[in-house]
């Protein structure tokens, strides 16, 4: 019983470790229209500062596209605030909810982007 207890302690605190290790910094963005309805194609990019984001300079991330879902996923993020610059056709979120909060370390951060 002694054996099963020690096993069982073990394997807790292994994958406890192991997954926060695994886990790296993300943010999943969803793109909505102003009727609330999802983006697919919607052209979306970070940026590390207001400056960079207004000038469309050294973005952190590629342009990624929404997917059918409107969600866009960017990874290996650090643990800041960043800029999202999205934007389809004559639609996009400048002057309205451009700055995410620091993310959270070791998470998968969600924000809803609306476009206008």
């Amino acid at each position: 019983m002694k054996r099963y207890f020690l096993f069982f302690l073990f394997c807790c605190l292994f994958t406890g470790t192991a997954s926060a290790q695994i886990l790296k910094t993300s943010l999943e963005i969803t793109i909505r229209d102003r009727l609330g309805n999802t983006v697919e194609g919607a052209k979306v990019q970070l940026f590390k500062s207001a400056d960079d984001y207004q000038n469309e300079t050294n973005p952190v991330t590629e342009v990624e596209l929404s997917d059918r879902k409107g969600r866009v996923l960017f990874k290996n993020l650090e643990s800041k605030p960043y800029y999202v610059n999205a934007q389809k056709g004559d639609e996009n979120n400048y002057g309205d909810g451009e700055m995410v909060d620091t993310l959270v370390e070791n998470r998968k951060n969600k924000v809803t982007i609306i476009i206008r």
